[in-house]
């Protein structure tokens, strides 16, 4: 049996946290400065309505230069180009512009995503060892390591417990396919009678850093890509939050839920009985 490597040590966690943060940053601030007036859909993805800009594929190539600069031997897995395989061990997962059609319409809830994980491109197998989250129009900056804790722009981060399911504030978000999006809206509306409200605002990676900040009580969601999730899950998780996905399974994009461990195991339960993770 092959053995598993051994993770970096904690001062070279804190170290990629560091680079998560700075390359987020610099990202950020191209996207932030470049943006016109009237955007433009260059390409799409899963469907019509799924789309990508020129933007998004010049935030992730300035993210993929620093990292061929700063980690050759590193992996990069990026929503807009090829994988890169690395010999490290380590696999750097970016997402250029997270929340695209609020990018798209001026909306200002669209981040950049950064986060190293050991392993490979599988979330259900990898181990997530630092991320950054910078939301671009605002400028606040969420990061996370293995072990170290979760923050935003220096702030220590708690999640929020709830003292009842009835109370929480969930946030949530829909896939671009229409059979996708008919079965989600059936399992909303046998989750939004048990909770306090549903908030949607188009952007997994700063949903889950809201969730870690106490701004949010729980989260859900089906059909995020490993670069939706790979940093905010790890500020959430950091902060305190349970994260995993339904029926004894590890958060994927079948499904990822996450919430301070008591609320959030009550909202599992509730979307197991709403089969939320069903064939639609």
């Amino acid at each position: 049996m092959t053995s598993q490597p051994a993770l970096p040590s904690a001062p070279e966690i804190a170290d990629l946290r560091s680079l998560a943060r700075s390359l987020a940053l610099e990202a950020g601030a191209m996207v932030r400065g470049g943006r016109p007036d009237r955007v433009v859909v260059a390409a799409t993805k899963s469907t019509d309505v799924d789309p990508v800009t020129e933007m998004d594929r010049a935030s992730e190539a300035l993210l993929r230069r620093r990292l061929a600069a700063r980690r050759p031997q590193d992996a990069i897995l990026g929503e807009e180009g090829d994988d890169v395989p690395g010999t490290s061990g380590l696999t750097w997962v970016v997402d250029p512009i997270d929340g695209t059609v609020n990018y798209l319409y001026g909306i200002a809830s669209y981040a950049v995503s950064v986060a190293v994980v050991a392993g490979g491109t599988d979330p259900a197998t990898w181990t997530p060892l630092a991320g950054a989250v910078h939301s671009v129009v605002d400028g606040v900056t969420w990061t996370a390591a293995r072990g170290q804790g979760a923050e935003k722009d220096g702030r220590e981060l708690r999640v929020r417990e709830a003292t009842s399911l009835a109370t929480c504030l969930v946030g949530t978000g829909f896939g671009y396919d229409a059979t996708r999006r008919a079965h989600q809206a059936r399992v909303l509306g046998q989750v939004l009678p048990r909770v306090r409200d549903i908030r949607r605002l188009g952007a997994a990676a700063i949903d889950l850093c809201l969730l870690a900040e106490g701004s949010l009580d729980l989260y859900y969601e089906r059909g995020l890509n490993p670069w939706d999730v790979a940093a905010g899950g790890l500020v959430a998780v950091e902060a305190g939050a349970a994260l995993s996905g339904l029926r004894g399974a590890p958060a994927t994009q079948l499904m990822t839920v996450a919430g301070a461990p008591a609320r959030q195991t009550e909202l599992v339960a509730l979307l197991e009985a709403a089969d939320a993770d069903g064939l639609e």
